[in-house]
């Protein structure tokens, strides 16, 4: 096995880091995986504790450092926790549709990253006053009832919060607001769970960030669960960032690798303590590989299950043709979305749209089939539509046209 070595100071302390490295179970790029014997593992008493200080505040950079220690290290004898935080950004889980979890229009207009992770669970919105933590162990040590057990008795070493884990797994206090939410991945050889704690973090733009516009939509993607949240920072002011993951840190350094138990000071001088991590490409070969995949519109889009939504619009009277229709007239839009593209397209038109001149239906179908459910569609509609007035001396929508757009432009943009 290949050790790579580091150097870190941590306070007035030294501590250099042993990073053990797996015999090639998986290939770094492509994931592919090779028989591998599985090792028999050592007792709790030889499994030493590091902590993990990210040096990044990008979330793709930070989720490329969890898939590449993921990958990549022996947690046979060496237990990790890494903390790190990030600049706004809202995190779906593996089996998520950003659409329907996050105000993507939102997101966009405030400059918001929008990632998907490789783990399982619900959507969150991360900033700088949250405190992430992975903590990862090899496959048949996983257990997460002990890694929330340390965050809930560091909260009340540290500061006299009182909390509790319910059945979700999440972290509660006040009987019923959510602090943290949990996620994890488990492998053949190794396993990590992450969870995200609301220290000072901008509830405004969380709120705004993650607020559901369900409309019509009819999909087989894992649903996050709406719950009442509270930064930690407003039960006591001396919970920061720094002061939490500087809190939990020794809690997690203090408590043996496989039991729930305060084994004091002398433990912690026993363990790899804390030390800051780069995670860069000199540090860490293959993970700006990782990094770029995780920022794709493929990744982050294309890989949401197929959805169909459908909506329906009343058309205002006066695109009417005669007072014999009344204002129930309704324009009916329904598409079918596979892998972020739109597959299928369904236009309902009502007779008082038709009479009134409105024939647009097929140039429609077939221009969107293929585009992005995002604002590209709307642009292929519209040239669509165009092609209608080549031969005229003025190109631009008529009203019937401009109606049909918007429609268009509120399904895509106000999902």
């Amino acid at each position: 096995m290949a050790q790579m070595m580091r150097k870190f100071v941590v306070s007035n302390m030294c501590v250099v880091v042993g990073l053990t490295r797996r015999s090639s179970a998986r290939s770094l790029a492509t994931g592919k995986t090779m028989p591998v014997k599985k090792p028999d593992l050592p007792p709790e008493g030889e499994i030493t504790k590091s902590v993990f200080m990210s040096q990044s505040t990008d979330i793709y950079t930070n989720l490329a450092m969890e898939d590449w220690m993921y990958r990549n290290m022996d947690f046979s004898n060496h237990h990790v926790m890494m903390v790190w935080r990030n600049e706004p950004c809202v995190v779906i889980g593996r089996h998520q549709n950003p659409w329907l979890e996050a105000n993507v229009p939102f997101l966009g207009e405030k400059d918001i990253s929008l990632a998907r992770r490789n783990s399982g669970g619900g959507t969150v919105y991360h900033d700088r006053g949250n405190l992430n933590i992975t903590f990862f162990t090899h496959r048949d040590r996983y257990d997460r009832k002990y890694n929330l057990e340390i965050i809930k008795r560091a909260l009340y070493r540290s500061f006299g919060i009182k909390s509790l884990i319910n059945e979700r797994q999440d972290i509660i206090v006040r009987d019923k607001y959510k602090v943290s939410g949990t996620a994890a991945k488990l492998g053949r050889l190794s396993a990590y769970h992450h969870c995200t704690l609301l220290v000072n973090a901008n509830k405004a733009d969380l709120s705004k960030a993650l607020a559901k516009r369900e409309h019509g939509i009819q999909t087989t993607a894992t649903p996050s669960t709406p719950s009442p949240v509270a930064n930690l920072a407003d039960l006591d002011n001396r919970v920061t960032v720094e002061s939490l993951q500087t809190a939990i840190g020794y809690e997690y350094l203090r408590t043996p690798a496989l039991h729930i138990d305060d084994a004091g000071e002398r433990h912690i001088s026993k363990q790899r303590g804390f030390q800051f991590v780069n995670p860069t490409e000199d540090w860490y070969p293959g993970i700006a590989e990782l990094r770029d995949e995780l920022t794709t519109w493929d990744w982050c889009f294309g890989r949401t299950p197929e959805f169909t939504v459908s909506r329906s619009f009343p058309v205002p009277a006066e695109l009417l043709p005669s007072k014999l229709y009344s204002a129930t007239q309704e324009l009916i839009i329904t598409m079918t979305v596979e892998k972020g593209l739109i597959n299928d397209v369904t236009l309902n038109i009502p007779p008082g749209l038709i009479e009134s001149g409105f024939h647009g239906e097929a140039s429609v179908i077939t221009h969107l089939k293929g585009k992005r459910f995002t604002s590209e569609a709307l642009a292929a509609l519209e040239d669509a539509m165009l092609t209608r007035h080549l031969t005229g001396d003025i190109r631009k929508l008529d009203e019937k046209e401009q109606f049909v757009a918007k429609c268009f432009d509120q399904v895509v943009n106000t999902v």
